[in-house]
């Protein structure tokens, strides 16, 4: 293990398989054959979709999270090896399954869903608090999924509490729907960058204008960064209170193929940003680059390109 991290990348550890392109306006119907391009089997989930991503743009990472004792747990510690991310704290669990996730891509990127949460949903406290160590030697850490670790859940605010007073940065990201304000606003006032979905924002907050919406999150204590990632229209930034920076789409460098994991690709590169002293507009525009590299793939951690590559697409070279 390495003396020094960028970023610890928890929870959510997938392998993907992809299969492109299906018609998703059109039931898949019973006995029916579909003719599809090869299934690709990569990673996905925030550890790895952002994990890859960071460590093409050169941060140091780690990678805390659970696999079962299965045929998939190989290919997660293979992609980790490849891309040079410390697989110290990622454990074997006999007791559950490797998150799975068969994903369905129709011709113009849009995808949907076949998921097995398995073994992350057993992370809880202690398996976070037992490596306060290994936080303090970190500058930054990113938790994913909220709503849907149902053991870790409570005790965040604590977590997210305990591993700031060690030194290190607090990131955590939404999935499904976002789930509700309880207890986000518990753990919002521990947190140093969170920017959700709109979609997911809107289902914590039941408001839909994004200034309002990130107006609650500081209602409720929250610090850092916030923000909305807002889709084809961007995302809006908000370093401090009053404050907001709307960053646009970065151009694709190539053919968009599958839109799977732009989010976390975009949270990768303003953490990256953020972690070499960018200012706030700076990283979000490097974090909208790498999102654009995401896209250009089949897969969430596929498309990532190097820092110089990515930050010239953000014009910020």
């Amino acid at each position: 293990m390495p003396d020094t991290f960028d970023c610890i990348v928890c929870g959510s550890c997938v392998v993907d398989l992809l299969c492109r392109p299906v018609d998703l306006t059109k039931p898949i119907g019973e006995g029916v054959l579909h003719h599809t391009d090869p299934v690709v089997l990569t990673g996905g989930g925030i550890t790895l979709n952002c994990g890859i991503t960071m460590a093409r743009l050169g941060a140091r990472v780690a990678l805390l999270s659970y696999v079962g004792q299965d045929a998939w747990a190989p290919v997660v510690r293979n992609l980790i090896k490849d891309e040079n991310i410390d697989d110290t704290l990622l454990t074997i669990r006999s007791d559950d399954a490797t998150s799975t996730t068969f994903v369905v891509i129709d011709p113009t990127g849009e995808r949907s869903f076949f998921h097995c949460v398995g073994a992350p949903r057993l992370l809880d406290a202690a398996a976070m608090l037992d490596h306060l160590d290994v936080f303090a030697r970190s500058k930054m850490m990113l938790l994913g999924y909220y709503s849907i670790m149902p053991n870790l859940e409570p005790d965040l605010p604590e977590v997210f509490s305990r591993i700031r007073q060690t030194g290190c940065k607090t990131a955590m990201d939404s999935a499904g729907q976002g789930g509700a304000m309880s207890p986000l606003d518990a753990i919002l006032p521990h947190l140093d960058v969170y920017v959700p979905s709109r979609g997911e924002a809107e289902h914590q907050t039941g408001l839909d204008d994004p200034q309002k919406i990130i107006s609650a999150y500081r209602n409720c204590g929250a610090p850092g960064l916030l923000g909305i990632k807002l889709g084809m229209d961007g995302v809006l930034l908000s370093p401090r209170p009053d404050h907001f920076i709307h960053i646009n789409i970065a151009p694709p460098p190539d053919k968009v193929i599958d839109t799977t994991g732009a989010g976390d690709s975009f949270y990768a590169g303003l953490l990256t940003g953020l972690i070499n002293g960018l200012p706030v507009e700076e990283a979000g525009k490097l974090g909208a680059a790498a999102a654009a590299c995401c896209v250009t793939s089949v897969g969430g951690c596929t498309g990532g390109r190097d820092y110089n590559f990515t930050a010239e697409l953000a014009g910020i070279n």
